[in-house]
């Protein structure tokens, strides 16, 4: 399951997945920034919680990428609450 946080006045959207696990039983959630283009889509990927990139494609700037890990570092708690919570509950 994929639950939506925000659409930005670019057109990227941000969006974050239920919780997962790895075979060795570690939890994970991956949040996605994805912006569309003529030719696709800007993508880049953090995997919470190690804040690392597992994909990127496009021309999202390195200034971007860095805005995106902050968001995603100062929100990681939030990810995992409202992951289980099966999203925001928007009015």
């Amino acid at each position: 399951m994929v639950y939506t946080l925000c659409k930005y006045p670019d057109e990227t959207e941000v969006v974050f997945s239920d919780i997962r696990k790895k075979d060795n039983g570690e939890e994970y959630i991956r949040v996605s920034f994805e912006r569309p283009t003529e030719h696709g889509f800007d993508t880049v990927v953090f995997e919470l919680p190690s804040y690392k990139i597992v994909e990127r494609d496009g021309q999202y700037s390195d200034e971007e990428i860095e805005e995106f890990k902050q968001i995603v570092e100062r929100g990681a708690h939030l990810f995992f609450k409202y992951a289980r919570e099966g999203g925001l509950k928007l009015a």
